[in-house]
């Protein structure tokens, strides 16, 4: 392990731009989920949720997770990266 790396905590597996984190609770991966099928409207990648395409939004559609409209407003808007 480099000396950066030991200094900071990291470990070589993860690169320093991500990070994991572990879901304490149902409403917990709940959080994780919207996050994730928002993050390519909040990175201008598609203007709604269910454009883009390689996205499970539409399985949890079927599955009655998600309305089709869903996301038209930010629904992470205090969620931060755990440290």
């Amino acid at each position: 392990m480099s000396e950066s790396r030991e200094k900071r905590g990291e470990r070589a597996v993860w690169q320093r731009r991500f990070w994991e984190h572990t879901c304490n609770d149902e409403d917990d991966l709940k959080r994780c989920v919207d996050y994730i099928h928002w993050n390519p409207v909040k990175h201008g990648l598609v203007s709604r949720v269910r454009e883009y395409p390689w996205s499970s939004f539409r399985r949890f559609v079927g599955m009655g997770e998600y309305s089709i409209d869903w996301g038209g407003v930010n629904p992470c808007p205090n969620w931060s990266q755990p440290k």
